[in-house]
């Protein structure tokens, strides 16, 4: 579904984020990246729909080369679903309003059929009395839950978190870890930045482990949590879960 080859990326001709990175995603696969802050993980998460442009090394998705001028990125990125940090909700719009936008402008659906499809991952989040109220409303853990809905609601074939429980209060990081937990179990493709490490275990197919731009190890969480192969993975182990 998703294949990586070579990619690197640099800022201002000296910051080298990601370098010469290989990363294979499979249909249905969940995987789940790691890592020290600053090594990388969350600008190879945006190279993927090219949020971030890669310097060097191709992308693509579902067989469509992301880096080949000629394919249609808007296309391939309708097909992609992406759930950031921060929750990226229009404050003027109802949560219905912000699930149903995207629908129409870009799925070409009716209204009735964008609230029908709204109604179904509100549900599906477990909020749908929610439809009618405004971001401003809701807490943080709500609005990241109507972010997913938001983003499921176009039926992508791919999930992107970008570390979607990080500005999140330690008692609301939960209800969004289900849901994601729930969509790895349904077999949704996912590929997540995360600092949480009780989901990589749990619902990780492969975690990978980044360092300084470059893959330092990936292979099946339990393996890599109990017997990490190399020194920068067992520092950095050693530091968060002990």
């Amino acid at each position: 579904m998703i294949s990586i080859r070579g990619l690197s990326k640099t800022f201002d001709k000296t910051i080298h984020a990601v370098a010469d990175v290989d990363l294979h995603v499979d249909e249905g696969e969940v995987v789940v990246i790691v890592g020290p802050s600053g090594s990388g993980k969350s600008t190879i998460l945006r190279c993927i729909n090219l949020l971030e442009i890669p310097t060097k090394g191709t992308v693509e998705v579902d067989g469509f080369e992301l880096t080949d001028t000629a394919t249609d990125i808007d296309h391939v990125r309708a097909e992609v679903g992406m759930v950031f940090q921060q929750f990226n909700l229009f404050p003027h719009l109802t949560v219905m309003e912000n699930i149903t936008l995207a629908q129409r402008k870009v799925r070409g659906r009716s209204r009735s059929e964008a609230q029908e499809m709204a109604v179904r991952q509100l549900t599906r989040v477990g909020i749908p009395e929610k439809a009618d109220s405004y971001p401003r409303q809701l807490s943080g853990g709500q609005q990241q839950r109507v972010a997913i809905a938001r983003s499921l609601a176009m039926e992508p074939q791919v999930m992107l978190f970008d570390e979607p429980t990080s500005a999140l209060d330690p008692e609301m990081v939960k209800e969004v870890l289900d849901v994601m937990l729930e969509l790895a179990a349904e077999g949704m493709t996912m590929v997540v930045v995360t600092h949480e490490m009780g989901f990589a275990r749990a619902a990780a197919d492969r975690l990978v482990f980044i360092d300084e731009g470059e893959i330092v190890e990936s292979g099946p969480p339990d393996e890599i949590f109990s017997n990490p192969a190399h020194e920068r993975t067992r520092a950095f182990f050693d530091k968060i879960l002990y």
